[in-house]
């Protein structure tokens, strides 16, 4: 489970609810969860969009789940000191959480604007405290919602909106995808976890106010900035979400940064 707030609506009342032994959750950023799902150590579980598409041999996507947003999503910014457009060539530092985001930006920049900066990765607030501020910062999540409050970037390009307005698209960017080697051997058990996710994020949406409230304080931000947050998150995989994922495959794969695959989407239900 990646462990942003942005997951809350069906991790809270995961947590409240789901107390079988033999299910072991493992919270981290999307990256880590990327790496341990691709070197099975993890069974099933939200990863990067961009993780499917680099191995999709090895796993099928739950029907009906994501992490995505139709239009601006609040934490995947690109936050800058200068316009977009005055980027080409310059030093841009890059999240070492996401790797899905991390595609996402180079496709607005060097697709949408036609710049071509300088990426860099390295932990966000130690490269912002160091000697060496960096003109450009990809944040995400949790972090991106702290620099958001801070208001030390005069310019923030919300990445999902960016797409939205050149596609006019949803962007996913997470999945909840499982390993196709254990799907073949416990289908079952995939199925029941599947129901229990579908499950706490019904419920999840249904409280969403109580929850605002639970989790807000970890950015910290207040309840009434949680709440128009976690609306803007969207958790479905309905046909919008799957034609999204395509168009974004689309690019990779002709930019090489996906296997070629990845297409048509395979979908576990």
């Amino acid at each position: 489970m990646v462990n942003y707030i942005n997951t809350a609506p069906i991790y809270e009342i995961w947590k409240e609810q789901v107390h079988e032994e033999e299910w072991r959750i493992i919270e981290a950023p999307p990256s880590r969860l990327n790496r341990m799902l691709a070197a099975s150590e993890l069974d099933l579980g939200f990863v990067s969009s961009c993780e499917y598409a680099s191995r999709p041999d090895r796993y099928r996507i739950l029907a009906d789940l994501s992490i995505s947003a139709t239009g601006p999503v609040g934490s995947v910014f690109l936050f800058s000191q200068v316009e977009p457009e005055k980027l080409d060539g310059e030093r841009v530092l890059m999240t070492g959480q996401s790797d899905t985001s991390v595609c996402l930006l180079k496709l607005v920049l060097e697709e949408f604007v036609g710049v071509q900066p300088e990426y860099y990765r390295g932990d966000i607030f130690t490269e912002l405290s160091g000697c060496r501020q960096p003109l450009a910062v990809l944040a995400i999540g949790d972090e991106a919602l702290r620099l958001r409050f801070e208001r030390r970037f005069p310019v923030r390009l919300d990445l999902a909106e960016a797409w939205h307005d050149q596609t006019d698209l949803p962007f996913v960017f997470a999945v909840c995808a499982v390993r196709r080697q254990y799907l073949r051997h416990h289908a079952g058990e995939v199925r029941k976890i599947h129901q229990t996710l579908l499950t706490c994020r019904a419920r999840g949406l249904a409280r969403l106010p109580e929850i605002c409230a639970r989790v807000a304080r970890r950015i910290p931000m207040d309840c009434a900035a949680c709440s128009s947050y976690l609306h803007a998150m969207e958790y479905d995989l309905q046909y919008s979400k799957q034609e999204a994922l395509t168009k974004f495959f689309e690019l990779l794969v002709r930019r090489k940064e996906a296997d070629a695959h990845c297409l048509p989407l395979k979908v576990f239900s």
